[in-house]
């Protein structure tokens, strides 16, 4: 039996920024709803027989079935920190193209900001206690300063400034000027972010995500089912997936992330190259991700991230535009953004993002190609996608 093509054919946002009347179930429902009407057709909630999620504790894909009244003969619940959506994806795409689902949907919603003076961070403060973060843990090494530590390697070996990293957040918070739905949208500069409250030797404030509320959904389809739907779909081209460490002292490279075998299975199986991308969007919890990662898919050579963030390179209209939404620096971070990447690659490849903010390429069409990478833990898992449109 021959191997389905795969698209997605629906994606929307929840409402998001901060969501103080809704719980996190109930953005998922949202998300989930407005991801079906996005497809539209004569697509509808009784094709969905495949649910991926994750974030709600060990049974999400059970609850949230049980709450959007849904029952899934496939389901996923892989759990890599924010590489899981593009994990999810790539699963969830062998599962279509296969037969074993005609239409999944991954849905995630989280009131990260809301939550956060009842929570305390308890969960935060309490987690890698056991397994191998043992022996991190009693020092007080939290999450920031180990993506601290990846980028002062980074600067210690290829000679990568400050400056350059500040210009990652800078291009970011002008790409999210023009986006409605983003947390912050007011212009930033260079000395601002520098001149910010330092979190971890080197990142200041805004070298790191904002915080928010908000949930997302993509819904992906054989192609059978491509008739019924109500817009052109936007073709899954390929996808890899890898995991690298987890204990900092079994990280091979602090220069090196897993996107570097994420990325080369995807563009592979796509059969395209790097050179052949219009758009990228890539997982951006830190400034350093954004460079790095860049590295890492092949767009240009390991140690020249620094000197390839600069000249406005990852506006909208520049030569690679990244994060179109403004990222996890600017638009939202409820916890895990990998799915809110392949929700605005799809808007970009179908032209839909909107004035002011739609990428338009050569004759002025919409991107025909676009990558989607995501980071999960401390660079120790990635997930890449490749999405292209007819």
């Amino acid at each position: 039996m021959s191997e389905r093509r795969v698209a997605i054919a629906g994606v929307a946002l929840s409402d998001t920024g901060r969501v103080d009347h809704a719980t996190a179930h109930a953005l998922h429902a949202q998300a989930a709803r407005r991801a079906l009407a996005d497809a539209g057709g004569g697509l509808t909630r009784d094709h969905i027989d495949g649910l991926a999620s994750a974030g709600l504790g060990t049974l999400a894909p059970a609850e949230i079935a049980d709450y959007l009244g849904l029952r899934p003969a496939w389901v996923d619940s892989t759990h890599v920190g924010g590489s899981t959506w593009e994990v999810m994806a790539a699963h969830a795409a062998d599962a279509v193209a296969r037969g074993q689902a005609g239409a999944v949907l991954l849905v995630y919603g989280s009131t990260a900001r809301a939550d956060l003076k009842a929570r305390r961070r308890t969960a935060e403060l309490s987690f890698g206690t056991r397994g191998p973060l043992q022996f991190e843990a009693p020092y007080g090494h939290t999450l920031v300063a180990k993506y601290a530590m990846a980028a002062r390697r980074h600067m210690h070996q290829y000679g990568t400034t400050l400056e350059q990293l500040a210009e990652v957040a800078v291009q970011a918070r002008a790409n999210a000027a023009s986006n409605p739905d983003a947390l912050y949208r007011d212009p930033l500069t260079v000395d601002e972010v520098l001149s910010g409250p330092l979190i971890a030797d080197p990142f200041t404030k805004l070298h790191c995500c904002v915080r928010s509320d908000g949930g997302c959904a993509v819904l992906l389809v054989g192609e059978h089912l491509v008739p019924e739907l109500a817009k052109p779909p936007v073709w899954v081209l390929g996808s890899g997936t890898a995991v690298s460490h987890t204990a900092l002292s079994e990280w091979d490279d602090f220069t090196v992330s897993p996107a570097a075998a994420s990325g080369r299975a995807a563009f592979a199986r796509a059969g395209v190259a790097p050179a052949d991308i219009d758009i990228a969007e890539i997982y951006d919890a830190f400034t350093y991700m954004t460079l790095v990662t860049l590295e890492d898919l092949g767009f240009c050579a390991k140690g020249e991230g620094g000197a390839f963030v600069e000249r406005g390179r990852l506006l909208r209209d520049g030569a690679l535009p990244v994060n179109t939404d403004g990222g996890g620096l600017s638009a939202c971070h409820p916890g895990m953004r990998g799915l809110f990447l392949l929700v605005e690659a799809v808007r970009q490849l179908r032209g839909e993002a909107g004035d002011g903010r739609q990428v338009r390429v050569r004759d002025g069409s919409p991107p025909a190609l676009a990558v989607a990478s995501g980071t999960g833990g401390w660079f120790c898992s990635s997930g890449t996608v490749v999405l292209g449109r007819d």
